[in-house]
């Protein structure tokens, strides 16, 4: 049994702000404490897969740069893919069909989710995003993403408004809640004895009761809403794009890999914009 897991790092255990959750840097002081909180939760979801039966993991560190999990501290005999620069599936690159199930640690609400920690949409950029007109974020994105190759994600642990996203959007997924919102950067958080135990037991019934896969239907229409105008400025300049407004674009194309490509690279675009000024 072959397990993909890609991890994020802002719905780990304990996690609150960007001051933890960010990368490397002077406005990221508690980084350090972030990385380990993320290696915890990751190397749960491993114990949990294995507990199942799995016998190949690939680990996908998917948060900034990808240089975020402690590898000596992982648990061995996983093969991780880390760093960034290349490749066009993003936060689920290295996924194919000869992978049975993919888990998603850590992931995040989408942007404009309330009670969300850290809630976004891949950039700060984003105010909303929709694929088929359907509220989406990261979450749905990574799960389409390995839904097209024939995996499905069995799994998701994030705060409680993520875990209700995931569940919202994929019948019968298993989540393992690891804190609770009051507002963007306030939470109860759990425990990493608590929460660990939590994930492991997830990921090892998820394999044991797997989904299906999800796919958006086609054509598949994205929208995005930025939050200023030169934001959209930049955005629209990508190829496909028809401006709708002031803040949103739009682009449709006959399948998913194209348009989450082409997502990935209006919001890029949208962060050169809003640099402009």
């Amino acid at each position: 049994m072959r397990v993909y897991i890609s991890a994020d790092i802002e719905g780990c255990s304990g996690l609150l702000t960007w001051g933890q959750a960010g990368r490397p840097g002077a406005d990221c002081y508690d980084w350090p404490h972030a990385r380990r909180m993320m290696t915890h939760d990751v190397n749960a979801a491993i114990r949990g897969a294995r507990a199942a039966g799995a016998t190949k993991i690939l680990v996908k560190d998917s948060h900034g740069l990808g240089k975020n999990l402690l590898v000596p501290e992982l648990e061995p005999g996983i093969e991780l893919l880390s760093g960034a620069g290349c490749g066009g599936l993003g936060m689920m690159e290295g996924v194919d069909g000869g992978f049975d199930f993919a888990m998603l640690v850590g992931y995040h609400g989408m942007a404009g989710t309330l009670h969300g920690i850290m809630e976004h949409t891949i950039s700060g950029n984003v105010h909303r995003y929709w694929i088929n007109d359907m509220p989406a974020g990261e979450i749905a994105m990574s799960t389409a993403t390995a839904g097209v190759c024939g995996v499905p994600v069995v799994m998701v642990s994030s705060d409680f408004a993520g875990c209700a996203e995931a569940s919202s959007l994929i019948s019968g997924v298993k989540t393992a809640v690891t804190k609770h919102g009051i507002g963007r950067y306030m939470g109860r958080v759990l425990h990493p004895s608590e929460t660990g135990p939590l994930i492991e037991t997830a990921a090892k019934e998820a394999l044991a009761n797997p989904c299906k896969p999800w796919v958006p239907s086609t054509p598949v229409v994205l929208k995005i809403e930025f939050n200023r105008t030169e934001e959209c400025d930049a955005a629209v300049q990508q190829l496909g794009w028809e401006r709708l407004d002031a803040y949103t674009v739009e682009f449709t194309t006959d399948d998913w890999p194209t348009a989450h490509i082409a997502s990935r690279r209006a919001i890029d675009a949208a962060g050169t914009g809003a640099r402009n000024g």
